[in-house]
C-alpha cells in the first residue's frame, strides 16, 4: 500500500493493519521529513487517544492528516506503532 499527498509518497509498504477501513502503516515506513507535530488529541471509546502529526510538502501544510494511537487501548493493539492518514490523501495499491 502506499499513501500519497501534494505528489509525494508520504508511507509505503506491503504490512498494513485494515482498522475501520483505515490503513495503519507501519511507523518506520512513514518518511519523517513530511511529518510536523501537532498538539491534537482526540479519544475514540474502544482505541484510546489518538495524537496527530500534520503533513507538510513542498510548502503546504495538511493540518493533522496524520493519526497515530501511542498507547492503544488493549482492543487496539493491533496498531501500536502504525500511522493511519486522511483529509485528502490518498492511500491505494501500489
Amino acid at each position: 500500500m502506499k499513501a500519497t499527498w501534494n505528489g509525494a509518497v508520504i508511507a509505503q509498504s506491503n504490512d498494513t493493519v485494515v482498522v475501520e477501513g483505515n490503513h495503519y502503516f507501519p511507523a518506520d515506513s512513514v518518511k519523517a521529513e513530511y511529518l510536523r507535530p501537532s498538539a491534537t488529541h482526540t479519544t475514540c471509546p474502544w482505541k484510546g487517544e489518538a495524537s496527530y502529526h500534520t503533513l507538510s510538502v513542498d510548502g503546504q501544510d495538511n493540518r493533522d492528516a496524520a493519526w497515530f494511537y501511542p498507547e492503544p487501548k488493549d482492543a487496539a493493539r493491533q496498531i501500536q506503532g502504525r500511522v493511519a492518514f486522511w483529509k485528502g490523501v490518498q492511500v491505494s495499491e501500489e
